[in-house]
């Protein structure tokens, strides 16, 4: 038994520390699909007056994220230099732009993000779920 259990660690710590690394938050569905529901519902709030976001409902999300990666082995350090990062914070924007234009939301016609918002509402997506009429 000691033999099986020193050959299991041997193969372990012989590991290269990039097998053994975690992945980029930004590579974690679990987290990064909820971050960018998050994200996307605060934008569509920023730029139509006639929805709100749930501040608590997304609040509530945005902690239960940093709990699970928590879970999952990042530290609080990592989750901060993550959701503090400019690359990541131009790379999830350019990803909600893409997702806007694609359903047909355009900065210069306001009622377009109200329009998705509502569909967003309707459809009771991840999205939706963090917004409300006013």
């Amino acid at each position: 038994m000691r033999a099986l259990i020193a050959a299991a660690l041997s193969v372990f710590t012989a590991l290269p520390v990039s097998a053994l690394a975690k992945p980029s938050l930004r590579d974690v569905a679990e987290i990064e699909n909820p971050l960018f529901a998050v994200a996307v519902a605060k934008e569509v709030s920023d730029h139509c007056d006639r929805l709100a976001p749930r501040y608590f409902k997304g609040l509530g999300e945005l902690r239960r994220l940093k709990a699970r990666a928590n879970e999952l082995g990042y530290s609080d350090t990592e989750i901060r230099a993550y959701i503090g990062s400019d690359a990541e914070k131009a790379r999830m924007r350019a990803k909600g732009e893409r997702l806007l234009a694609q359903n047909g939301v355009s900065y210069e016609q306001p009622e377009t993000f109200c329009a998705y918002g509502r569909a967003e509402i309707e459809k009771n997506s991840a999205i939706g779920v963090l917004l409300r009429a006013k």
